[in-house]
């Protein structure tokens, strides 16, 4: 009988005569490649995907001048402590002078941009008046440095040891409204600002002419706008200032912060891509907030450095001031710098409480401002203390890149799609399988053939695991770069934050070889079932296609879930092609 002939292989005679569809497979099978066929195959598909993600590495990476190095100013004195010619003997304040009265006031702060109202609070301290007398005293308004500080865990001690001689002192909640760390109002912050040194302005014990700033880190790029707006602030104290845009100045302290904590150079293509976004494509043009304002240090200005802050660029920072300062009439500008003392002039962990000031820090900051708004001249040195460093150059050459933010984001995008359409059908494909196996059914779901099936879930195993590796890399550096912010001292050992770079160049390489050979394979069974040929044999697409003579999986879902896979797992190389990976 011929269906036992098609089973068996042997007829009525038990000659074992083979069926046309057996000879057929026999054929292919002897048309199968050789291993040396096969990689002569695999090598030239695997030069053109090396070659593609390598071009795309280099065609996406972005020039960064890092010159001049170690760049420095020597200070005038070592000494930090300011003094005035007060020949007049002048009754002067010091800390300490006065007792301290605090108490709390709601003001409604409006965002100008969007009439949003935020009801902030303000600390008030003030230095308390013997009874019956009325006292006109300097002020000082207290701006927020990055965050979201509150009136009562902010500036504590600096604002009590102020006001102990002789100032009022206002702080409040930062005034964010809906904005977020990375979509700031600095505008509309300034506006905020200068609400509160208008409340001080219009209180009984307050001179209205003798209203200054204390701003830190971030808030030094909104303290230029207050002065701008109001020409009556009187001083203004700078601790650690952002004296260029926040895209240069964020691109500084985080390219030197990468290195500092001794993450692989590899993760400085990161920084180097990140920071030429064009974010304006999403409505948030924060990263190139105008700082170059001709009036922003036209008061008196007394800056302050700490030889730990790794987060500011302290010697082109200080020429662009002086420079300004100049620029606009004022030759008052007083400098400190304190060794030990880190971003925000602590001798420490700034997470950790209690973690105090650098020596000499508060007296010297009170002793400028009573002398400043006392109108007496300086006599000690402007430029104090310990020398002053930078390790690396501003990179004022950073600029918006729309056509790098256009493929970046298709391409970053395009992966989290992919990767997570993949995890939903394999979630199907597992609840299907568990069904099935309840029932007792043995059909398979995805229907892979020789081999196929092994190979993809082997590569998409290998290039996940990858792909977690590189986040738990940059996601280690940015934590001990946040740590080193905050005053901690960079590992010895940076472990993951060097070695993971490397190996995960390697595996890429690896996982593209290994597409390289399915491909190579998908060609040879294609050849084989003559859909290779010019023209393919007969009925050759339609078998492949419904499964009758399947290239890689019998099944459509298989089929399917097969080019989903293959998809996403080369968007995950042309993710890494484009952060930098694939420059060797």
């Amino acid at each position: 009988m011929s269906g036992v002939n098609r089973k068996g292989g042997q007829g009525d005679s038990g000659t074992g005569t083979m069926s046309a569809d057996e000879s057929v497979s026999v054929s292919r099978h002897r048309d199968a490649w050789s291993l040396g066929h096969r990689l002569l195959v695999t090598i030239p598909i695997f030069i053109i995907l090396l070659g593609v993600l390598v071009t795309v590495s280099n065609l996406t990476s972005v020039p960064w001048k890092r010159e001049p190095t170690e760049q420095s100013i020597a200070t005038l004195s070592p000494d930090t402590a300011v003094t005035f010619d007060n020949s007049q003997g002048l009754p002067l304040a010091h800390k300490g002078s006065f007792e301290v009265e605090s108490h709390t006031v709601v003001l409604d702060i409006v965002r100008p941009a969007t009439g949003e109202v935020q009801h902030v609070n303000v600390l008030i301290r003030q230095p308390s008046d013997p009874a019956g007398v009325e006292t006109k005293h300097p002020a000082v308004v207290f701006m927020h440095g990055a965050g979201y500080g509150t009136a009562e865990n902010s500036f504590g001690d600096v604002a009590q040891d102020l006001s102990s001689a002789g100032f009022v002192t206002a702080v409040l909640d930062k005034p964010v409204w809906s904005t977020s760390d990375v979509n700031r109002d600095y505008l509309g912050s300034a506006k905020a600002y200068d609400q509160v040194v208008e409340y001080l302005r219009d209180q009984k014990n307050v001179d209205p002419d003798k209203v200054g700033l204390y701003a830190t880190s971030e808030s030094t790029w909104i303290s230029p706008y207050v002065i701008k707006y109001d020409k009556r602030i009187a001083f203004q104290l700078l601790l650690s200032p952002m004296a260029y845009e926040p895209r240069q100045s964020l691109g500084f302290f985080v390219a030197q912060d990468f290195s500092l904590v001794g993450a692989n150079n590899g993760y400085q293509s990161i920084v180097r891509r990140l920071f030429h976004a064009d974010t304006t494509m999403f409505g948030n043009d924060t990263l190139d907030f105008p700082m170059d304002l001709p009036q922003a240090y036209s008061v008196p200005t007394m800056v302050v450095y700490g030889s730990k802050d790794v987060l500011t660029a302290q010697v082109e920072g200080l020429e662009h001031i002086l420079d300004s300062a100049h620029r606009s009439g004022n030759q008052n500008v007083t400098v400190r710098s304190y060794s030990v003392a880190n971003h925000v002039l602590r001798l420490g962990d700034e997470a950790e409480t209690g973690t105090p000031f650098a020596d000499d820090y508060i007296n010297d900051v009170v002793s400028w401002s009573v002398g400043t708004v006392s109108g007496l001249k300086q006599t000690s040195e402007p430029i104090a203390g310990t020398t002053i460093r930078q390790s690396i150059a501003v990179p004022v050459e950073l600029e918006a890149d729309r056509r790098l933010t256009v493929y970046g984001t298709i391409v970053n995008a395009s992966m989290m799609v992919l990767l997570v359409v993949t995890l939903l059908v394999a979630l199907v494909a597992c609840g299907i399988k568990i069904f099935r196996v309840v029932r007792h059914d043995r059909a398979k779901v995805f229907g892979f053939v020789r081999g196929f099936g092994g190979e993809l879930s082997a590569i998409a195993v290998t290039t996940s695991a990858t792909l977690v590796l590189f986040a738990a890399g940059l996601g280690q550096v940015i934590m001990a770069v946040v740590k080193l912010g905050w005053g901690s001292a960079p590992t010895e050992d940076p472990g993951m934050m060097y070695w993971s770079w490397p190996v995960i160049q390697v595996v890429s390489i690896l996982v593209v070889w290994a597409w390289a050979h399915i491909l190579a394979r998908c060609i040879e069974v294609a050849q084989t079932h003559g859909l290779a040929q010019i023209p393919p044999r007969k009925d050759a697409i339609h078998d492949a296609l419904h499964g009758r003579e399947p290239v890689f999986a019998s099944k459509r879902f298989g089929r399917l879930f097969f080019w989903l896979v293959a998809a996403a797992m080369f968007s995950v190389l042309l993710f890494f092609a484009f952060w930098g990976l694939f420059i060797f």
